[in-house]
C-alpha cells in the first residue's frame, strides 16, 4: 500500500454553502474546486483548501436516498473518511482486506474525478478509507477574492 498518496479528508455536511462558510472562517480555506453532481453515488461534493494545507471534501446529500442522509440524521460519521489516489484499485482493495478491512461497496464511477473508480472500506480500527483510482489527480482550484 505505499503507492498510495493522500488526496482529502471527507466531511459530511448537510449546506455545501455553510460547509464552505465554517472552513473558511475557522481554517481559512480560500480554494474551491466547483460542486459536482454525482448521482450514481448520490451526493454533491466539493473539494477546498488552502495553500499549505490539507485538501477537504465536503459532501451533501443528494436526496432522502442518498448514503450521507442517515449520516446527517443521526449526526454520525460526520468526518467521514480519508481518501487516498491509486494506481491500481483492485490491488490496494485486496491489500485493505487483507489488513480485516470490510468493503462497504462496489467500486463505482465519481464525477469527481472524471469517472475513475472509487470504493469505500471500513478498517478494523473502524474508519473508513476511500480508493480512488486516479493516481496523477489534480484538482482544479479557483482562490476566492
Amino acid at each position: 500500500m505505499s503507492g498510495l498518496k493522500f488526496d482529502h479528508i471527507g466531511l459530511i455536511v448537510e449546506s455545501m454553502a455553510d460547509g464552505r462558510e465554517f472552513l473558511e472562517s475557522t481554517f481559512g480555506v480560500d480554494r474551491w474546486t466547483e460542486i459536482f453532481e454525482d448521482p450514481g453515488i448520490g451526493v454533491f461534493v466539493q473539494f477546498g483548501r488552502t495553500e499549505e494545507g490539507p485538501c477537504y471534501e465536503l459532501i451533501s446529500p443528494l436526496g432522502e436516498a442518498s448514503p450521507v442522509a442517515t449520516a446527517l440524521k443521526r449526526g454520525i460519521n460526520i468526518l467521514n473518511h480519508v481518501a487516498y489516489l491509486t494506481a491500481d484499485l483492485d490491488r490496494d482493495a485486496e491489500k485493505l482486506e487483507q489488513k480485516g478491512a470490510m468493503m462497504a461497496g462496489p467500486p463505482k464511477p465519481a464525477v469527481a474525478y472524471g469517472g475513475a473508480r472509487v470504493q469505500f472500506w471500513v478498517t478494523a480500527q473502524r474508519f473508513m478509507v476511500e480508493l480512488i483510482e486516479a493516481p496523477s489527480h489534480q484538482h482544479a482550484y479557483r482562490k476566492n477574492g
